[in-house]
């Protein structure tokens, strides 16, 4: 493969931009890349890569989920409120039962888009604010602390196995199970299909409408996991638990190169974009940015990632046309 085809692939350019972000905020702050901060860094990122993943499927349909923060909110507050009633649940169960709450929610938004043919954004809106509203009434209003949970239930996610937290562990076992899931299964292609032509996806006899509910659903079985991890990272559950966290998701989704129009992403690129906030977010408060210069900055990048996608689809549509025609004369 000669460079300059390398130099086109959106996953390749990530990493080289992350390498040369670091090596500067390196100079800066020397410290910065000592390999204890850096496992630090990549773990500050865990819950977003998760997170990014469940929404590329869903934008590889065609489709957007506006509520995974909330659904990532309220299982959180769910599994937490579970743990201080009654402490003597095992972990592993209340790490389930999130899990189940979340893809029951997914699910709820898969069935709206698929049966009543209601249009993502509007469903995904609406459900966000039921789910905080939903909040709010389980929990009256209050906050859980630390000192209402258990300390098992806190202390999971930042156990160490092998040098590393067990919540990067699961984050790495997450962005496995999704690479087998979009490269080894008829469901992981029908995502891609769907989102490249609906109708044509039809005629080879995959359900549009299923396979969207499909994604919503594992949009929200992630979000569920992440619920807890949130919860028991930082001990604390209350109504605005990841609030506007969703615009990060999509960010991450759009720097590692998912398409808004659907059928273009992968998981390598959407764990890279994730990569790549955490690693501005990490950095630019130690060097001492403002935090308006941090969200001017953060802006910008979902701009020119967005530019950078567009010219890149334009591209790719110019090719296929060029294909078809020179197909037509032969």
């Amino acid at each position: 493969m000669k460079p300059g085809t390398l130099l086109r692939h959106r996953e390749l350019i990530l990493v080289f931009a992350i390498v040369v972000l670091v090596a500067l905020i390196a100079l800066r702050f020397p410290a910065f890349i000592l390999p204890r901060n850096l496992i630090r860094v990549f773990d500050d990122t865990a819950i977003l890569a998760m997170l990014a993943l469940g929404q590329m499927l869903v934008i590889l349909t065609r489709c957007i989920d506006l509520s995974m923060a909330a659904n990532l909110a309220l299982c959180g507050m769910v599994v937490a409120m579970l743990n201080a009633a009654f402490p003597d649940i095992p972990i592993p169960l209340l790490i389930v039962a999130g899990m189940g709450l979340g893809a029951a929610l997914g699910a709820a938004n898969g069935l709206l888009v698929w049966k009543l043919d209601m249009p993502s954004i509007v469903v995904t809106l609406g459900t966000m604010t039921i789910f905080r509203g939903a909040i709010f009434l389980l929990a009256g209003g209050q906050w859980i602390n630390a000192h209402q949970m258990s300390d098992s239930f806190k202390a999971l996610p930042r156990n160490v196995f092998l040098e590393l937290p067990v919540s990067t562990w699961i984050t790495v076992a997450v962005i496995g199970l999704f690479a087998l899931l979009m490269g080894r299964t008829p469901l992981g292609r029908a995502f891609y299909a769907v989102g490249v032509n609906p109708t044509a996806s039809v005629y080879t006899g995959i359900d549009v409408g299923r396979t969207r509910f499909f994604a919503f659903t594992i949009a929200g079985m992630v979000s569920g996991l992440a619920g807890y991890l949130w919860v028991a990272r930082y001990a604390v559950a209350y109504v605005d638990i990841a609030g506007g966290f969703e615009l990060s998701i999509i960010a991450a989704c759009v720097i590692g190169g998912v398409s808004i129009a659907g059928g273009i992403g992968t998981v390598a690129g959407a764990v890279l974009g994730a990569l790549f906030l955490g690693v501005v977010n990490n950095a630019l408060p130690v060097i001492n940015v403002s935090p308006f210069a941090q969200m001017a900055i953060s802006g910008a990048v979902i701009v020119i990632a967005v530019i950078f996608n567009a010219r890149n689809e334009r591209k790719r549509g110019r090719i296929i046309l060029k294909k078809a025609e020179a197909e037509a004369r032969a």
